[in-house]
Formats: C-alpha cells, structure tokens, sequence
C-alpha cells in the first residue's frame, strides 16, 4: 500500500492497525481446505433443500445470520451489494439463518430484499447443528466454497469476503484491458517528474477525460491503490496520469527538499503538461493522505472549472496540526525552532522547510475555493489521519459525498477493491 504509509512504515507502525476481528471471533470456523459437510435444510418455502444441490459446481458464499442480531442487519446491505455484483459472474449465495421464529425470519428476508436462497433449521445458534458442523459461534459469519466444496475463507469481515471475492473472480474471469501505457518526464519544482499516463484507444481526433492521481507522504505512483484505480479509468475511456512528487520514487529532488507546497507546484506543472495534450477533454484529480491536501489545495489554486472533480482519500490534514505539536510520524521536535531535519524511518529525513511550511499550511482556507463535484473517502479505523480531517473537506464542500468506511485503516487495507471501486465510479460518473 503505498501514500503515507509505506510499506516501511506499515511495518514501524503496525501496532497503529486496527484488530483483525478474524482472530478472535473466526477460530472455531472450518479452516481453509476442510470440505464444507453436506446438509438437508428447509428453504424460506418449506421445501427441503440440500447444500451440495445449491451450490453445485459454483463458487458459493455461505452467509449465516439471524434476523434477531444487530451486527447481521448492519452487514446486510455490504452482502447484498456483494451479490449483485458477483452472482451475475457465477458466484452462488446462500443465506444461513439462526432465526428460531419463521415469520420473524420471513419478515426480514422481504424487509431487505433478500433474493438468493434462503435457509434456516428455525434453530437458535447454539442448537444448530449446521452452526455445529461449520464451527459458527458468532455471528455474522462467512465462508467461501470453492467449486468442489471447499473451504476458500472462513471469516466474520464482510469486506475480507468482497477481497477474496474479487481476487478469486479476477483469476477466473481476467480482464483484457484495452489501451497503452506510456512513461513521460514532467520539469517539476526539484526537477524531472517520473510519470506514467494510461489511455485507453482512441478515434482520430477523438478526446478524452484525463485523472491526475497523487501520492502520499513517502509514497509513489506504483503501487494496487492507483493501478486500480487507473486500470477501471482506461476501461471507461478514461486517461490517468500517475507521477512521483520531488523527491520519491524516479523523480528528481531529495526527500529531505520535498514541502507540501514545492509539491503542490509539482501538481501544477503536471496539470499544465496534461492540459495541452491534444487527446484531453476535461482533467480530474484524486490524492491519497498528502496527496489528498495537495490534490484539494491544487483545486482551491486553480482557475474555476479547471478541475470537472475532485476526490480525497483519506486526506491528511492533519500534518499542520502534527507540526504545530511537534511530532511527525512519530518523530519529535521542537516546532518553533526545528532543526535542519529530523529523522524518520527508513532513513528519510524530514527537512526543516517542511515542519516550518506545515506549520502555517492555508489548507482548508485554499481548498474552500474550489465549488466543483467532490468525492472524499475515509476510514473509521484511521489511526494516522482521524477520520474527522476528511469529514471538515465534506462539510466545506457543498454537495460533496461522503463515504466513512466502517473499520478501515489509512490504507484501506481491510478491502482496498471497495475503496478504488467508489472513487472510480464517482470519477466516471463525474467525467462521463
């Protein structure tokens, strides 16, 4: 996961991570490789039903749940979601209730449209026999069947199951992307920018929207946050374009050089080269962490309308007040007086320009003037930047959207496929 946390800094921070829940709640659940045990079961109907019929030959989501738990209720949009989008690809669900009530269990699969099969012993869970023979002891519980029965993922994380899920169909069902990548050079603050633009084919003369995608603290343009997200662009025939800010990556500049400002003009001198290519309509751009106050603050700059949208990911507007404090990615000084740099991990070093530019960063201020659509996206397991930095960009944005994912880290890595997946489609959506 690239942006502010590096994997470097994942590795430093990880007691930031928020508890797998997996560990504690999903170690009595059939492991990874054990044949799902066969079981005859009444469906919503009546009828009698055996597993190895319904989920013969597919790959088979087993959902246990109950009408009664609070947990399940909340997760039941995020399953349905899942099924939409999954079932046309072959993928079978089936709904595992521990309701011991018959209407209160039909009540609930007709109050959320629960449409994929739907079955139940009419059982409290700790009389189960099919709780017993699957290990479930807490619910909601999830597990994914390979095409002979076997157990893929056992898990009590709905987002973990969307992972797998998208892995798995991935490799089944791989995508031919249609278009070229092309690497170019960008003159920066610092120097030379490393970039690599994604278009997808195109008519003579035709145009089309162009996204510009900036990194975190650290970061770089490599990495599965930004291909994602520019892999879905180029198959709606929408460009992206994914550079090092000075000081990262292959770009020019040493870290220790690198602002939030002198970055910034690094966003503009990128905005500038995609601006005048021929085959560019309209241009869009999206930031992770620091990116994300470079990417609105580069908005707030700009000519009205040079941007048709913007989208934050976990933006990290926290940096000013972490510079007032005196303490950045854990490393201490003192703000009013900093020194030529201060350490951090990995060997970076932070330069004293930084501290003293952060310190009394506009970043609300010049983002406010920005009045086009906006996206931000945040997490409410975000050690790093609280999920109330990203909140105040929504409320100074009219109109904006709002997305606070349930449990995500900085990285969004309990689901990154989710986090991409909303910030490309509000991009298509805003572009197209």
């Amino acid at each position: 996961m690239m942006g502010v946390l590096a994997l470097s800094l994942l590795t430093a921070h990880a007691q930031f991570a928020p508890q797998d829940a997996d560990a504690k709640y999903a170690t009595d659940l059939l492991p990874k490789g054990a044949v799902a045990p066969d079981f005859k079961i009444k469906d919503i109907n009546g009828k009698n039903q055996k597993l190895s019929k319904l989920v013969k030959g597919k790959y088979t989501v087993l959902d246990f749940w109950a009408s009664w738990c609070p947990d399940c209720r909340k997760d039941i949009p995020n399953i349905k979601r899942m099924y939409e989008k999954f079932a046309p690809m072959g993928v079978q669900f089936v709904g595992i209730s521990f309701d011991n009530e018959e209407e209160q269990w039909k009540k609930a699969v007709s109050q959320y449209g629960l449409t994929y099969p739907q079955v139940s012993e009419l059982k409290r869970m700790r009389d189960s026999e099919v709780a017993k023979a699957y290990g479930v002891k807490w619910i909601p519980s999830m597990m994914i069947l390979d095409k002979e029965g076997k157990v893929m993922l056992s898990t009590v994380l709905s987002d973990k199951l969307e992972k797998t899920l998208t892995e798995v169909m991935a490799k089944e069902r791989p995508v031919s992307l249609k278009g070229s990548s092309e690497r170019v050079t960008i003159d920066g603050s610092k120097g030379p920018l490393a970039a690599i633009i994604q278009k997808p084919v195109l008519e003579t003369g035709q145009r089309c929207p162009m996204v510009m995608l900036c990194h975190g603290f650290s970061g770089r343009k490599d990495g599965p946050m930004f291909e994602l997200i520019a892999d879905s662009l180029m198959q709606h025939g929408i460009a992206s374009i994914r550079f090092d800010f000075n000081g990262h990556g292959e770009s020019a500049g040493d870290f220790v050089d690198m602002t939030v400002p002198n970055e910034i003009e690094d966003a503009m001198h990128v905005f500038e080269y995609v601006r005048d290519l021929r085959y560019v309509s309209d241009i869009a751009i999206v930031g992770h962490s620091q990116g994300g106050v470079v990417a609105a603050m580069t908005a707030g700059k700009m000519e009205p309308e040079s941007f048709r949208a913007v989208a934050l990911m976990a933006p990290a507007a926290v940096l000013r007040d972490d510079a007032i404090r005196g303490s950045t990615m854990g490393a201490t000084y003192d703000p009013l007086d900093p020194p030529e740099f201060v350490q951090l991990y990995g060997n970076l070093k932070l330069g004293r320009e930084y501290i003293k530019s952060a310190f009394s960063l506009p970043i609300y201020e010049t983002a406010s003037k920005y009045h086009g659509p906006a996206l931000i996206v945040h997490g409410t397991a975000d050690r790093v930047v609280p999920y109330t930095y990203g909140e105040r960009f929504h409320q100074l944005w009219p109109g904006s959207e709002w997305v606070l994912l349930d449990a995500f880290d900085h990285g969004f890595a309990q689901n990154i496929y989710r986090a991409t997946t909303i910030v490309s489609d509000f991009l298509i959506q805003s572009l197209q």
